[in-house]
This record gives structure tokens, C-alpha cells and sequence, in this order.
């Protein structure tokens, strides 16, 4: 059982006749030829008199004839060799020469680790950092998972076999030789194609091949765009149109909307002063709102233009609501519209202003808004003039957008007009003082035109004279009293008389007596008043009868008056005792 066949020894002999034949030593790397293949072996030969054997499964496809690389990995009874590891040796030579030099090589995104991800390179596991994967930041790593890049060696030890690989590192290189590229061939005004890079919220930058432009927000589109993610995405191939090139601060401006159609060549014919719009308000402002009137259009609604007592707070102007109003203004050369929501009228109203509005004129307007210097009044739809702060009526220093609310009514003077200019001023102060003045010429006038006026008693003295009456008689509320009393005096009792008879008795003895005449003096001044008025009917109420049947009322007091003085002498006198005596 233990003995060999002839067969075996005589194989073992020829390899070892084969192995003298010939000086290999373990670690060579040697290039092969399969001659024949048993079962789990295959013979190679390697240039001896003998093959070397080589394990199956090192191989996927072998077949006979086929160039194999090998190292020598032993030498006894017979010759092994490895393909595997002559292929880990011949890449271990590359990974240095590759991290002496920086060629490339090529591996393959395998898995995530912590820190970044297993880099597959020719059957050897290595090792790159997650900043390294790529020289631009991505939210999604992920998408490297399985992928097959170019890397550059970073760091490569046989022994250990620790591999660290860089991808972003091969990129920033080959992106300096593509910019400087780049650099060479843009110009001004070129149209080329990229791809987007990323998107913030300022635009999006595009990659020429090699150098990033910048394509401004505002320049995507002739619509208006919030967010450039909204209509770009990562990736995404572009043509765009160069429109400038810095060098120096290595910046490229970029746009896509040049090579769309601009909606400002037709916006003549869509649009024109004093037609009416419907549009979106799209966004605010703290003078005015934005309102898209098409694609690409976006008209201006002034704060000034809202009607008065409107603001921007309310309901109507924020933003999504549809507005409809009318267009004030077109200016295709500065790409503005100009909005409105009052009536724009059909004609130009300055013309002929003169005629319609002249210095002096009074006039009413509705408040638009205010402002520091004045008050701003629409006198007609598009005709506006200003209330100088001066001519307001206000105190210096009052804010005249806290008396004069937008919407309300005020009446003022007209002070200038200045149709060249499209400027008329209005007065408050001025109209103020043209009625203060037309009310008192006003009672003035009222005051020479009335008839003179007089008490009661004096309108029925001259009736009783039968002078004709045309004066008017003065009441008063005084005098109205006085005229109430006299007929209370005839009626009743002639207490009240006596009373009065002092004062009368005086005047009474003037005849007889003259003793008296120093006292004469203040008697005079009360009878002045009193004595005419009762002397004079009682002397002439016989003389005339005819007068007093025309008026029943002075028939009636004169009689009554003339015994009344009479009664008043006669019993007078017993009280008078003291002025016989002194006579005597």
C-alpha cells in the first residue's frame, strides 16, 4: 500500500529534473501557458522541462493554450503557482507607481461605512472618505452606491494593505485643466449647454465643462420665479446664453431667458393707457403691489392709485387675488406698466385746465392721501393738486395725514395753476377767510337795510298822534315786557298810578309854583321819558276822535288816561301837605 507506482515516481522525477532545469525561486512572477487541465489542476508551463500546477479556481474560464500570469509560491516535488496572487502583486506595483505618480485607477463603489464608503479596486478593498466621493456637497449620497469612478491613490501599504482613495481630488484636477479650457473657448454672447450643478435660492449655477456660470434668479425666466428649484432641477442639461465674463473674480453670468421669446415685444398690442386688465397680485411692496397682467408682464399698482380710503392692508391686494382696474401707463423701453384703480379718463385732463380752473375759484375735492409737505386732492379723475402745509389750516408741526383721512370731502381755493406743469395749489387757510369775511359783509348788509327801530309804547304814541307808522316796532324781551304793562295799568285798580304820582305831581305845579326849580332838575329827566308820553294824549285824545276809531285799542287808552290824571292830581294833593307849608 505504501508503495509508489513506477507511474508517480517517474512524474515526481521528471519534475524535479524539470525544477534543476531551470532556477525559479518562490516569489517570481512568471508569465504562463495552461497545457493541459485535470480536473481540479491545471498544468502550466512555465519554461522548464516540467509545469507548474496551478489551482482551478483561481481561474474562471481556462483553457488550453491561454497566457496565464502566475507567481511562484513553492518549489519541492513539484512547482505551484498562483495566478491570484500574481495579479494582487502586479496591482500592489500599480497602487504604488499610482500613489507615487497620480495616474488613476478605476474601482467600484461597494458599500457605505462609517466615515464614508468600501472602494473595491481590482479585487482590493479600499477605503474613501465621504468628502472625498465627489468635489461637490450632495444631500444624497446614496446615489455613488454601486457606481464605477475614476480615484486617485492617497494613500497605498503593501504589508498592511491599507488603500485610501480620493475621487473628489481627481476631479478638482481634471476641472483646472477643463477651465482653463473653458476660459479659452467662452466668449460674450456664446450659446453652450451645461448641466446644473445646484440651486439656491439666488439662481443656479450650470456647469460649462470644467467652470461654473451663474444663472441670477431673475434671469431664468421672464416670469417671475420664487424658487429656482420650482422650474430647474439637479442634473438637468441647459442651454443658456452668455452674457459676461470675469476672469479675474472667475465669475461667468449666464441666462436663460435670453433665448426664450421676450413678451415685451407684443406688449403694445396687448396693452395700451386706458384700457382696462385682470390680473394676479403677486407679490407686495411697501409702495404698491405687483400685479401679473400675462406671462412675463407684471404691471405696478401705486399706492397713490388706490382709491381713496383704500389700503394696501386690505383683503383685495394680498397676494393671489385677482384685481381689475385700468391701465394708467406703458413704457416698453423700461419694461413698466403702470396701474390703476380709479377711472382713467378719455381724453388728457390738463388740457385746457386753465379754462376750468382758475385763481380764486372755490372748489371741493376728495382727499388722497397725505404726506409731510401737504394734502394731495383728486378735483377730477386725473387731475390732482396739493394743499401746502402752509395753506392747510394747521398748526406748524401736525402731521396732515392725522386731520385729512383719504376719501374725505374738503372745500378749498384755487391759488395757482400751472397746466405746463400739470401743478394746481389750493388754499384752506384762504377759503376760510373768504367766508368769514362773506358773513360779515352779510350782516352788515342786513343791518342798513332794516327800518329804524323802536319801543312799544313809542309805536303807539305816534298811532295815536296818527302819524303814519313806518317804522317797525323793536321787540325785545325787555321793551315786549314794557308794552305788556301799560294795558294792565288801565284795567284795575289806580294803585298803581299812585304810585307814580310823585314823579307827576311836580311837573303839575310848574304854573303856580316856581319856588321849586332847583328841584325841577332831576324831575325833568324822568319826565322826558314818561311826561310826553301822557301829557300829549290827554291834551289832543278830544282833538282826535277820527284817529282813534281806526284803532280800537287806542280808542280805548286814551280816555281812560286823561281822567286817570285827573283822579292822580286830585288825590295827590292830600299827600302833598307838606309843600303847602312851605308856602305859607
Amino acid at each position: 500500500m505504501n508503495e509508489k507506482s513506477p507511474e508517480i515516481s517517474e512524474f515526481e522525477a521528471a519534475l524535479q529534473e524539470g525544477v534543476g532545469a531551470r532556477s525559479v525561486r518562490v516569489g517570481d512572477v512568471v508569465l504562463g501557458t495552461i497545457v493541459e487541465i485535470h480536473g481540479d489542476i491545471v498544468l502550466v508551463d512555465v519554461g522548464g522541462k516540467a509545469e507548474a500546477v496551478l489551482a482551478r479556481e483561481e481561474l474562471e474560464q481556462p483553457g488550453t493554450g491561454d497566457p496565464v500570469e502566475v507567481v511562484v509560491t513553492a518549489i519541492g516535488s513539484q512547482i505551484e503557482v498562483s495566478h491570484r496572487l500574481a495579479v494582487e502583486q502586479k496591482l500592489k506595483d500599480v497602487l504604488i507607481d499610482a500613489a507615487e505618480t497620480g495616474e488613476p485607477v478605476e474601482g467600484k463603489v461597494g458599500g457605505r461605512r462609517k466615515g464614508g464608503f468600501d472602494v473595491i479596486v481590482a479585487g482590493i478593498r479600499g477605503f474613501c472618505p465621504m468628502s472625498q466621493i465627489d468635489d461637490t456637497r450632495s444631500d444624497d449620497l446614496d446615489v455613488h452606491l454601486g457606481k464605477t469612478y475614476q480615484f486617485k491613490v492617497l494613500e497605498y501599504e503593501a504589508a498592511g494593505g491599507n488603500l485610501v482613495v480620493s475621487r473628489a481630488a481627481l476631479l478638482r484636477v481634471q476641472r483646472d485643466a477643463m477651465r482653463t479650457q473653458a476660459w479659452d473657448t467662452l466668449e460674450e454672447g456664446a450659446v453652450v449647454e451645461g448641466k446644473v450643478r445646484s440651486l439656491p435660492d439666488f439662481g443656479a449655477f450650470v456647469d460649462l465643462g470644467g467652470v461654473d456660470g451663474l444663472v441670477h434668479v431673475t434671469e431664468i425666466s421672464y416670469q417671475r420665479v420664487g424658487k429656482p428649484s420650482d422650474v430647474l432641477t439637479i442634473g438637468e442639461t441647459v442651454t443658456v446664453k452668455v452674457l459676461g465674463l470675469d476672469r479675474e473674480k472667475n465669475r461667468i453670468a449666464l441666462s436663460l431667458k435670453q433665448l426664450q421669446a421676450d413678451p415685451w415685444d407684443a406688449v403694445a398690442e396687448q396693452f395700451s393707457a386706458g384700457s382696462a386688465f385682470e390680473g394676479t397680485v403677486v407679490r407686495q411692496a411697501p409702495f404698491g403691489v405687483f400685479v401679473q397682467l400675462a406671462p412675463g408682464l407684471d404691471g405696478l399698482l401705486h399706492v397713490s392709485q388706490l382709491p381713496p380710503g383704500q389700503d394696501l392692508k386690505s383683503e383685495e391686494f394680498q397676494e393671489g387675488q385677482t384685481i381689475n382696474g385700468w391701465i394708467k401707463d406703458v413704457d416698453r423701453g423700461n419694461h413698466r406698466i403702470g396701474l390703476t384703480l380709479r377711472r382713467v379718463p378719455d381724453r388728457d385732463p390738463w388740457e385746457r385746465i386753465g379754462m376750468r380752473y382758475q385763481e380764486g375759484q372755490t372748489v371741493e375735492g376728495t382727499v388722497e392721501h397725505g404726506v409731510d409737505f401737504g394734502v394731495f386732492v383728486e378735483l377730477e379723475p386725473g387731475v390732482s393738486a396739493l394743499i401746502p402745509m402752509s395753506e392747510s389750516g394747521l398748526e406748524r408741526g401736525a402731521d396732515p395725514r392725522e386731520f385729512f383721512k383719504p376719501g374725505q370731502k374738503v372745500v378749498t381755493k384755487v391759488m395757482a395753476v400751472d397746466g405746463n406743469r400739470q401743478r394746481i395749489s389750493l388754499s384752506i387757510k384762504a377759503q376760510k377767510k373768504d367766508e368769514e369775511r362773506g358773513e360779515y359783509l352779510a350782516h352788515m348788509n342786513t343791518g342798513s337795510d332794516s327800518s329804524p327801530s323802536v319801543s312799544g309804547f313809542a309805536a303807539q304814541l305816534m298811532s295815536a298822534l296818527g302819524k303814519p307808522k313806518n317804522v317797525v316796532e323793536k321787540k325785545t324781551p325787555v321793551k315786549e315786557a314794557t308794552a305788556k304793562k301799560t294795558p294792565a295799568k288801565k284795567a284795575p285798580a289806580k294803585k298803581a298810578a299812585a304810585k307814580k304820582a310823585p314823579a307827576k305831581k311836580t311837573p303839575a305845579k310848574k304854573a303856580p309854583a316856581k319856588k321849586t326849580t332847583e328841584k325841577k332838575t332831576p324831575a325833568k329827566k324822568a319826565a322826558a321819558k314818561k311826561t310826553p308820553a301822557k301829557k300829549t294824549p290827554a291834551k289832543k285824545a278830544p282833538a282826535k276822535k277820527p284817529a282813534a276809531k281806526k284803532t280800537a285799542v287806542k280808542k280805548t287808552e286814551t280816555p281812560k288816561k286823561a281822567p286817570a290824571e285827573k283822579t292822580l292830581t286830585k288825590k295827590a294833593a292830600p299827600k302833598k301837605e307838606p309843600t303847602p307849608k312851605a308856602d305859607g
